[in-house]
């Protein structure tokens, strides 16, 4: 899993430079049958990157994004009038099979079917009519970390591709935010050791960086057996934040941009709580909330970082160091996670 989080510069580097040549037959399709709808089906971490790509196609083209529910298809048997919509699949492996089905099925009733995976031998390739690959390389840990955002950075092209308000420049300067990040691990590997006996959690993020609430949620409960609970943060003051007292960990997603003055006032109300917070933010809002522990973001070399737009593959990066090495002095390997496979085949 370390070894893989530390290749996810390279791997999204060659994502993108390939991604880009790639995606232009899919931008004339979709130039020409522009979607009134766009539809994701996922599972899992690629279920959380489809948060993701909700928010993002959402916010930059004006196009409604919609999640699959699979089991409408699969369990119920029932078709959808799909015409004039976009239908994507996200599978690592390329193989999960429900996520499958949602293709085949709208390929048969009038979607545009667009695959994202990191497998282009997989049944996702051969179902959708077109595929965005993740360029990352065979990925052997259970837990899915360059996978995901190499899935993140195929959004942005797909995205793009829609006629968003997604430039190039700035995805390029990505792979560069996330080695700085990686620069600071020690830091990240110091800090677990107050968590090393952590059994629950909540994990907290909004917009776009909701997907890594998610996602770091995730990650804790697989590979740390943490029981996390993921909220928004607005949903979490809509009741959950019941459960927070004194020294009970939170984790919040922080950066700037639309998201910070809502997140800013979650935050103080943790503090008021005691609660044990643990920030990823930017070194600018690190130092308004002095009163909580943070881990800082290098500032990112973009343009005036376009609001909140491009933070989350870089702010998930310490994320996913921190869901390792915790799973270290736990004494647990990350890499094989009990009752898990990396396939995983659901109906």
């Amino acid at each position: 899993m370390l070894q893989e989080i530390r290749q996810q510069s390279a791997t999204l580097r060659r994502t993108l430079e390939r991604g880009l040549r790639g995606v232009r037959g899919l931008e004339r399709r979709l130039g020409k049958d522009r979607p009134r709808l766009v539809v994701i089906a996922a599972r899992g971490t690629s279920d959380n990157a489809g948060q993701f790509g909700r928010y993002l196609i959402e916010i930059t083209t004006g196009i409604p994004v919609s999640l699959a529910a699979p089991s409408v298809v699969t369990l119920y048997k029932k078709g959808l009038d799909l015409r004039g919509t976009l239908v994507v699949g996200i599978s690592q492996s390329g193989e999960s099979t429900d996520t499958n089905a949602v293709l085949s099925n709208a390929r048969k009733r009038g979607a545009i079917t667009v695959g994202v995976t990191n497998e282009p031998r997989s049944t996702i390739a051969r179902t959708a009519e077109h595929i965005l690959l993740v360029h990352a390389g065979e990925e052997r840990s259970i837990a899915a970390t360059k996978t995901y955002t190499g899935q993140l950075l195929a959004l942005y092209l797909l995205a793009s591709a829609l006629g968003g308000s997604v430039r190039a420049d700035d995805l390029r300067r990505i792979p560069g935010s996330v080695e700085a990040i990686l620069r600071q691990e020690s830091r990240i590997a110091e800090a677990v050791e107050r968590y090393r006996f952590m059994s629950g959690t909540v994990t907290v993020g909004r917009g776009l960086n909701y997907a890594n609430a998610l996602e770091f949620g995730l990650k804790l409960m697989e590979t740390c057996y943490v029981l996390a609970e993921r909220f928004s943060a607005a949903d979490l003051m809509h009741g959950p934040i019941a459960v927070v007292e004194r020294a009970f960990p939170v984790f919040v997603f922080a950066p700037p941009g639309p998201t910070w003055p809502s997140t800013s006032r979650v935050l103080k109300r943790l503090a008021e709580l005691s609660a044990d917070t643990l920030v990823i933010t930017d070194s600018a809002h690190a130092k308004a909330i002095k009163s909580t522990r943070a881990i800082e973001i290098p500032e990112p070399r973009l343009s005036h970082a376009i609001e909140d737009l491009y933070t989350p593959i870089p702010y998930i990066i310490p994320a996913q160091l921190f869901a390792a090495h915790l799973a270290r002095v736990k004494g647990l390997d990350p890499d094989r996670p009990r009752t898990l496979s990396k396939i995983t085949r659901t109906m």
